[in-house]
C-alpha cells in the first residue's frame, strides 16, 4: 500500500475519533469535570506519552526551529484545545462539528497572506458561500435551543482559526524532522500555556473522582489518548505526504460522522443530543461544504482576481 493511501487512511481514522468525540466530551462537560480542567489532563497525557515514545528514537533539533515549535503549541495545543473545550461545553456536538469544517476555508485564506498564493475566483466565491453558512448556523444558535449557544459557537470557530495557523506553521517542520519529533515538542509546549492559563490547575482539582461512574474513567482516557495522542501523532505523519489543505479537507467528514455518533449513543442510552437537528441546520452545513468544495477544488485553469 502507497504512502499515498496510507496518508488518506490516518486523516480518516483521526476524524472518525474526532466524531465519537463531540459526543463523548460533551457528555462529561461541565458536571464531570470542566473544559480547562479536562484540557489540563488531556495535554499532559499526551505529553507524557509521546515522550514515552520518542525516547528511544530521539532526534536533535535546531535550535532556531524551536521558535517555529513554541507557535505551533501555542496554536495547535494551547489557544486551540482551551476554545474547543470552552466552546464544545456551550454548544451543541453537532453545531461544533459543522463549523469545525470551515478549517479549509480558513487555511486558504492564510495561505493567502502567509504563501502568497493568488486569490482565485471560485475560491473566494467558495469562501463567501462557507462563511455564510457559518453566519447563519450562528445566527440559528442565538435562539432559544437546549444545547447550542452563539458564544460557543464562537469559541469553536476560534479554535478552527488556530488549528488551520498551526496547520500552515508546521508543515516546513514535517520536511526537517520525524513527526513523533514535532508533535512531541508541540505537545510540550502546549503544555506549558496550558498551565499558564488560571483555570486549568483550579478546574483539575475540583473534580470529584469518587462520584465518577465506573465508566468516566474510561471515557477521560478514551480523550487523552484516543483523540488526542493518536490523531495528532496520525495527522502529523500524514503530512509527511500530504499538504495542509489535503489534510484540512478531512473535516468535512466531522459532521456526518458525528452526527451518526449522536444517534448511536442516544440509542444505547447516552446523553441524547439528537433534538439539536434541524433542516434549516442541514441547509447551513450544505452552503459550508459546498465552500470547502470550492476552495479546495484544484485551480489551474482558474483566473485569479488580480488578472
Amino acid at each position: 500500500m502507497s504512502k499515498k493511501i496510507w496518508a488518506h487512511l490516518a486523516l480518516f481514522t483521526v476524524n472518525l475519533l474526532y466524531g465519537i468525540n463531540y459526543v463523548v466530551a460533551k457528555g462529561l462537560m461541565p458536571n464531570i469535570v470542566k473544559p480547562n480542567g479536562f484540557i489540563l489532563m488531556r495535554v499532559s497525557g499526551a505529553v507524557l506519552l509521546f515522550w514515552i515514545v520518542l525516547i528511544n528514537q530521539f532526534e536533535k533539533v535546531n535550535k532556531k526551529d524551536f521558535i517555529t515549535l513554541a507557535f505551533c503549541g501555542l496554536f495547535g495545543v494551547g489557544i486551540n484545545q482551551l476554545f474547543f473545550f470552552n466552546g464544545l461545553m456551550r454548544t451543541s456536538p453537532l453545531n461544533a462539528s459543522i463549523i469545525m469544517t470551515t478549517t479549509p476555508i480558513i487555511v486558504f485564506v492564510l495561505s493567502i497572506f502567509v504563501l502568497k498564493e493568488k486569490p482565485i475566483y471560485v475560491k473566494v466565491i467558495g469562501i463567501i458561500i462557507g462563511a455564510g453558512g457559518s453566519i447563519a448556523l450562528s445566527i440559528l444558535s442565538s435562539g432559544v435551543s437546549q444545547f447550542s449557544s452563539s458564544e460557543g459557537d464562537l469559541y469553536i470557530f476560534l479554535n478552527a482559526l488556530s488549528y488551520s495557523i498551526y496547520l500552515v506553521l508546521v508543515k516546513p517542520l514535517m520536511k526537517k524532522y520525524k513527526p513523533l519529533t514535532v508533535i512531541t515538542w508541540v505537545f510540550t509546549f502546549g503544555l506549558i500555556y496550558v498551565l499558564l492559563w488560571p483555570y486549568s490547575i483550579v478546574e483539575v482539582k475540583a473534580i470529584n473522582w469518587q462520584e465518577m461512574n465506573i465508566d468516566t474513567p474510561w471515557r477521560i482516557a478514551f480523550v487523552v489518548v484516543g483523540v488526542t495522542f493518536l490523531p495528532y501523532l496520525l495527522t502529523v505523519v500524514a503530512m509527511k505526504t500530504v499538504s495542509p489543505s489535503v489534510a484540512s479537507s478531512y473535516i468535512y467528514f466531522q459532521p456526518v460522522l458525528a452526527g451518526v455518533f449522536i444517534f448511536v449513543f442516544a440509542w444505547l442510552g447516552d446523553n441524547d443530543y439528537t433534538a439539536d437537528f434541524s433542516w434549516l441546520k442541514v441547509i447551513c452545513a450544505l452552503f459550508i461544504f459546498i465552500g470547502v468544495y470550492l476552495v479546495s477544488k484544484p485551480s489551474k485553469k482558474n483566473v485569479s482576481i488580480s488578472g
